[in-house]
């Protein structure tokens, strides 16, 4: 990475848990591309400071996580399709001054999907009903899904949910079942109060045939252990932070890395 100076193209993140996962890779991107830009890791302690600070000072990008996702929309300029299809953003791109909002999540639960060969006649226990579950119902809908049930305990943002795409609202997981089952809460997250906990009973775990954390810190959550070790198909958060960071690289810089920088990239990002 290049001395830090004046000219350096400066990239961000905003969470109120910030990980390493985007630092490493982004920079070690950087590096790799030779470009004189950087990238760091914040935990806002006002939102709406830190947007203005991203258009005031003429930070290049900026990642929205947990649980920003919808704050930020009342903050930027403009709403990408990506962005406005589903009012969840997770990615800004400042272009002098004018802040365009984008969603690279659903691009990259579109992509898992599709790499998995995920049978859209297979019934979806979903769990969870903020930002990222915007994108995730978002994705599997347009997959061709239908079967599909939100299971979320805010019952109003769980039926709002379920109703933009047609699909079931339940306030607690019960004895319900799912062939796919999609964690999209905080459980298993490293840092958190539930760090250690699994967000599917064990018997709901062991009656699915695909198991799906988006939890991306750490990359084996409790979920996708369990899930390994009932020999279930798994798709981990790990991968969706790489396809949604890599989407972000590209919005931010114009360039797109080759597979194996890209590669290369994700080792260097799970090696933490």
């Amino acid at each position: 990475m290049p001395i830090l100076n004046k000219d350096m193209t400066l990239c961000i993140s905003l969470s109120a848990r910030p990980s390493n996962n985007g630092t490493r890779f982004h920079n070690f991107l950087y590096e790799a591309l030779g470009l004189n830009w950087i990238y760091k890791a914040f935990a806002p302690t006002n939102l709406e400071q830190a947007i203005a600070g991203v258009r005031g000072l003429g930070i290049r990008g900026c990642a929205v996580s947990m649980p920003y996702k919808e704050d930020v929309i009342a903050l930027v300029d403009t709403m990408d399709a990506s962005a406005a299809a589903i009012d969840s953003v997770n990615t800004i791109v400042n272009d002098a001054g004018v802040l365009t909002a984008y969603n690279t999540d659903y691009t990259a639960i579109a992509q898992l999907i599709e790499r998995n060969s995920l049978d859209p006649t297979l019934s979806v226990l979903l769990r969870g009903s903020g930002g990222m579950a915007k994108a995730t119902a978002a994705a599997f809908r347009d997959a061709g899904f239908r079967d599909v049930t939100i299971v979320a305990r805010n019952e109003a943002a769980g039926r709002a949910l379920a109703d933009l795409y047609g699909f079931g609202w339940q306030g607690e997981l019960g004895d319900s079942t799912g062939d796919v089952i999609v964690n999209v809460t905080p459980i298993g997250m490293a840092g958190g109060p539930e760090a250690d906990a699994l967000s599917f009973p064990e018997a709901t775990v062991e009656a699915a045939r695909v198991v799906f954390d988006v939890v991306a810190l750490p990359a084996e959550t409790p979920l996708v252990r369990a899930g390994s070790a009932a020999g279930k198909t798994v798709i981990s958060g790990a991968e969706v932070a790489t396809i949604q960071a890599l989407e972000q690289f590209v919005l931010y810089t114009g360039l797109r890395p080759s597979d194996e920088q890209v590669r290369a990239a994700e080792e260097f990002m799970r090696a933490q």
